[in-house]
């Protein structure tokens, strides 16, 4: 099983930041207006809390939730999210958060082979959760889908780049 310590403090920051990673790059495909916007957003926080609490959560996955509820955790996801987006365009947000966790799967795979199937899965697992958050197109709430054609093909994207085969569309 990996641990913090298998990491250098710039990948355990990024490692800690993938669950945002994971959502943002959903919000970023197909923005949902202000409700949307916080619902995708906080998928990626309760995904952490579920994992605090499940027994049965793959080792690094609860590490991760587990720092990321200390102060010094959040703070080293901030920084890792900083490094990373400062100065993106919001039109190239998703690919660039596509790309981080391109990136983050091969830190996973190199340093954390044990643990980097279920870790991804779990961040995939993420970004459905993301998308399924908030209700796109419609009116105040109405007549919207629950995920939409830019989402299903960001979660296509996110799920090649973490190397994870995406079940299939609803």
């Amino acid at each position: 099983m990996a641990t913090k310590a298998d990491f250098t403090v710039e990948e355990w920051g990024r490692i800690l930041a993938s669950p945002m990673v994971a959502g943002m790059a959903i919000t970023a495909a197909d923005p949902s207006g202000v409700w949307g916007l916080l619902k995708e957003g906080m998928a990626g926080g309760w995904a952490l809390l579920e994992a605090r609490q499940n027994a049965q959560a793959n080792p690094l996955v609860r590490a991760v939730a587990e720092d990321f509820a200390t102060g010094d955790g959040r703070t080293a996801a901030r920084v890792a999210l900083q490094a990373r987006f400062t100065g993106a365009k919001a039109g190239g947000l998703k690919e660039a958060c596509v790309a981080e966790l391109r990136a983050l799967a091969g830190i996973l795979d190199v340093k954390a082979a044990e643990d980097a199937v279920p870790f991804k899965a779990w961040l995939r697992d993420v970004a459905q959760k993301a998308a399924e958050a908030g209700t796109e197109g419609g009116f105040l709430g109405f007549g919207g889908v629950a995920v939409s054609e830019a989402e299903k093909a960001t979660l296509q994207e996110i799920s090649s780049a973490l190397g994870h085969r995406a079940p299939a569309s609803p």
